[in-house]
């Protein structure tokens, strides 16, 4: 049976899996929306210091697939493991709690407000029953030294940041909830060329701090420069993973249109 994740904070009593073990695994998920079948039996697994990609076509699954793993779905049938153990996430909260932060493509950011609190929110230190904005800026400065972020101030507004700074923030944010899985969907589309690369070293330094990553992505030269694995869906289906070392952007996109390699 597998356990409701109660909300406690991210990290505490988890087992820590071997570099070569999954942290989290998808077993023949399936996902039922009224007459359309979304997931088919999917089968998906991520490993601590690892960039997963996950790449197909529009209506392959990608997204309902990052949205079982995020707690926004619940699967029709199927299960979810991490660190081994059967677990059903009953809300993104629950995700979220168990370490599991997802930054979708509108980021959902708050303009007007600073940096920091876009950094903590909904998680904003306290003292009592007050928001402790010391330490909230303290710990914001913090995340942007490791993510080197560019950004003169945390008390700047995040309407007022590029795209790249954007970006950086919400990824940012992962590190701040101590997420151990982060999920990316889309992360440089619409950035410029500069930008994308600030934001493809950030994936690189999450997986350098033993984060898995999942990574959601039309864009093959990319993926294949970030990624270790790549699963590649279609129609509902995983119907390919492939090591990165071991394949090419012909192979990955003659999986996700259907052509024999």
């Amino acid at each position: 049976m597998a356990l409701a994740v109660e909300p406690v904070a991210a990290g505490h009593g988890a087992v820590t899996p071997k570099i070569d073990e999954a942290l989290l695994e998808v077993r023949g998920v399936t996902k039922v929306f009224g007459h359309v079948q979304a997931l088919r039996g999917v089968n998906f697994s991520v490993r601590p210091g690892e960039v997963m990609a996950l790449v197909g076509d529009n209506g392959a699954g990608k997204s309902t697939l990052i949205k079982v793993i995020a707690g926004a779905h619940r699967p029709t049938a199927g299960e979810l493991l991490l660190d081994g153990r059967p677990v059903t996430f009953p809300t993104p909260s629950a995700a979220t709690d168990a370490g599991i932060a997802t930054v979708y493509q509108d980021l959902a950011l708050v303009d007007q407000r600073s940096v920091a609190a876009n950094l903590f929110l909904g998680r904003e230190p306290t003292r009592g029953i007050r928001v402790d904005h010391k330490r909230m800026v303290a710990d914001a400065e913090e995340v942007l030294k490791r993510v080197r972020i560019r950004i003169p101030s945390v008390h700047a507004l995040v309407g007022g940041l590029s795209g790249g700074q954007r970006q950086a923030v919400a990824i940012g944010r992962t590190m701040a909830q101590n997420s151990r899985i982060v999920i990316l969907d889309e992360p440089t589309a619409a950035l410029g060329v500069e930008q994308q690369q600030f934001v493809l070293e950030l994936i690189l330094q999450l997986k350098s701090e033993g984060k898995a990553v999942i990574l959601i992505s039309h864009n093959i030269g990319q993926v294949l420069s970030v990624s270790d694995r790549i699963t590649v869906m279609r129609g509902g289906r995983e119907v390919g993973v492939r090591v990165k070392t071991e394949t090419t952007s012909d192979e990955i996109v003659k999986l996700i249109v259907g052509v024999q390699p």
